[in-house]
């Protein structure tokens, strides 16, 4: 299968008064064409960091330290700004978590796909506005024509993350970097939205890198899922893979406290601790200080990946072959097997 997206050994810092911020480090990966790949982990791991240095939408005060970006086979790390022009939109687009990020909310929506077209391709401007309500009828606005020429403070927040959804899609992208553009919605609406990234993956066959901290979102839209801490990427697999055999400590603590795990009466779980400063990274693996199966290894060498299987990898010294036997938690052990974590 095409590879659309190849990332080698990615680290990204930025440059502050108080030092180096290692945000993205020694990050590989790749996407398919027509696959879904979530990337999930908390807040600040480094996920945003990491597709918007893809995208080169990142600050002054960032820089690629190492690694490849290869669209399609082209190596786009160096990319200028002018370069990145023509890419974006037509080879990779974005949608961010508020829809009001990337919609001008004076500007009719259909006025604003019109021009994102216009600015891309030499065709006239009613060929544009054409394909314009084409696409918001594409992502399941009614009366789409009627409703062109509405300003976006007329729809809900549903309709308009599908608006900027058109806007992404208009140029026919081979790459969707979605960040996060569900969690500021209600359970249903987001369903709804996963459901036409899903109806848009197969329409047009396009890949989808999901980022996300919610994992019951990852599990009912992801091909395969990476996990991110601390700016690495500590296990990546597939989906059934990754939720239903996880391998990294940092995995089972984000597993283990999710609501849908919980018993009636019982205290959720969660992780201890804070994830740690990357001003500089804490030596060995990130994840010791709050890992309650740390060795001591852990504390002084950074674990490298281990194959569990061709497709599935983690980064745990547990799974070396002189580590001793550790029990998965108790309530992962209790649903493995069941599919618990999917809504909707």
């Amino acid at each position: 299968m095409e590879t659309v997206l190849e990332i080698k050994n990615l680290s990204v810092s930025f440059d502050t008064k108080n030092g180096e911020v290692e945000a993205v480090r020694d990050v590989s990966f790749s996407v398919k064409k027509g696959e879904v790949l979530a990337i999930v982990g908390e807040s600040g791991c480094g996920k945003t960091v990491m597709s918007q240095s893809i995208l080169k939408l990142l600050p002054r005060n960032s820089r690629i330290k190492s690694g490849q970006i290869l669209v399609e086979g082209t190596d786009i790390t160096n990319y200028k700004e002018k370069e990145m022009q023509r890419l974006r939109g037509t080879t990779l687009s974005m949608v961010f978590q508020d829809p009001m990020m990337t919609l001008n909310p004076t500007i009719p929506v259909g006025v604003q796909i019109t021009e994102a077209i216009l600015q891309h391709e030499k065709v006239s401007r009613e060929e544009a506005k054409q394909r314009a309500i084409e696409m918001l009828q594409l992502v399941g606005i009614e009366d789409a024509a009627q409703r062109y020429r509405l300003q976006p403070h007329y729809f809900s927040g549903g309709m308009r993350q599908r608006c900027v959804l058109a806007i992404a899609l208009a140029l026919k992208p081979k790459l969707l970097f979605a960040d996060e553009p569900t969690t500021a919605l209600d359970v249903t609406v987001q369903s709804k939205i996963l459901n036409l990234l899903l109806d848009l993956k197969e329409e047009l066959g396009l890949s989808i890198i999901f980022i996300t901290h919610d994992l019951s979102v990852a599990a009912k839209i992801a091909d395969r899922v990476a996990v991110m801490y601390a700016g690495k990427i500590v296990e990546i697999g597939k989906a059934e893979e990754v939720f239903y055999n996880p391998q990294h400590p940092y995995t089972w603590g984000l597993l283990s406290s999710l609501p849908s795990l919980a018993k009636r009466g019982e205290q959720l779980k969660c992780i201890t601790g804070m994830p740690p400063s990357l001003l500089p990274p804490p030596a060995g693996d990130a994840f010791a200080r709050r890992n309650p199966y740390a060795l001591e290894i852990d504390y002084k060498e950074m674990p490298p990946m281990f194959e569990i299987t061709p497709t599935h990898y983690a980064a745990t010294w547990l799974l070396d072959k002189r580590a001793p036997k550790i029990a998965r938690p108790q309530i992962l052990k209790h649903y493995q097997g069941e599919r618990v974590i999917v809504n909707g």
